[in-house]
Formats: C-alpha cells, structure tokens, sequence
C-alpha cells in the first residue's frame, strides 16, 4: 500500500518520524547524563529539545494519520497502526508534562519530569518497533511494485517496470 502524502516519490510520515525520534530521544540521553554527571548545559538542551520534538511529532502525526486512513478496515495493519499512532500521542503527551513539570529552561527539574521523559522513551521504542513492523513487515508506505530493481522515484516511472522482470524469491 502506498503512502497518501509523498514528496519526491516518497512518504512524507517515514522521511518525518526520524525527527522527533532524534529530538525525544536526545532528552532522555541528555536528562540521563545530567542525572549522572550533573551540568546546567545538559538540562537546558533537554528543556528545549522537548518543544522540538513535540512539534515535529505533530507534524509527523498529521502525515501518519492520513496514511493510517488509508489501510483497509479488518486489517491486522490497521490494528497496529492505531496500537502505533495511541502510542504516539501518549509519547507526546508524557514529554509535554515533562516540559511543564521542568518550568524552564535553567530550573533542575523534578524527579517526575525525568521519569516522564523516560517513559515517553521506553514507549517510543516500542512504537518505533511497531512502525517498522508496519513498513517492513506488512508494507505500508511502500510502492507498488517495489523491487530490487525499481527505477529511482524521480524517474516518473512506476516501481515495476514492465521491461524488467520481478526478481523471484
């Protein structure tokens, strides 16, 4: 099933998501070396990647809902699209709180808040495993056709190429 929204031939949801994945993750790597070496630095980068990465995770969300809109009902990729996509929005929820618990840039942050960002963490992990199953396994997002072949997306071709026979497996 191929993505709704492309850019240059291809999914604008699977080119997105490795923003905020960066940023969100960037916050917990941040917070757990400011837990143990301490630094005023490491918690205001962590402070303003939280904005950043919410922000994109948005934009990736608008992106991966109207692909999600697409898969066919009763599907075993539905189910885990939406699995995916709730997770996410739990993910952006727990580092908004985090964000807000921090109360600014140069406050040492509440235990909560590190246990927030470290949670959206763990569950982005999973929901980034869940995106890959819904790439890689099932094939959404994923031209028509793909093959080992495939001319390059900006050819104006389509992914199967009438003239070169689909490699067997």
């Amino acid at each position: 099933m191929e993505a709704r929204a492309k850019l240059l031939g291809h999914p604008v949801h699977q080119m997105l998501v490795v923003l905020p994945l960066g940023l969100l993750t960037g916050v917990v790597l941040f917070d757990l070396v400011h837990l143990i070496f301490g630094g005023d630095d490491l918690r205001v980068v962590s402070y303003w990647l939280i904005p950043a990465g919410v922000i994109t995770g948005l934009l990736a969300a608008v992106f991966g809902f109207a692909d999600w809109t697409k898969i066919p009902q009763g599907t075993r990729a539905k189910r885990i699209g939406l699995v995916h996509g709730g997770g996410n929005v739990v993910i952006v929820t727990l580092f908004v709180l985090s964000w807000f618990l921090r109360g600014g840039a140069t406050n040492q942050p509440p235990t909560l808040a590190y246990v927030l960002s470290f949670a959206g963490g763990g569950l982005a992990m999973v929901t980034g495993w869940l995106g890959g199953e819904l790439v890689d396994r099932l094939g959404i997002g994923v031209s028509e056709g793909a093959n080992l072949n495939a001319p390059s997306s900006l050819s104006g071709r389509p992914a199967t190429d009438k003239l070169t026979p689909l490699p067997r497996t």
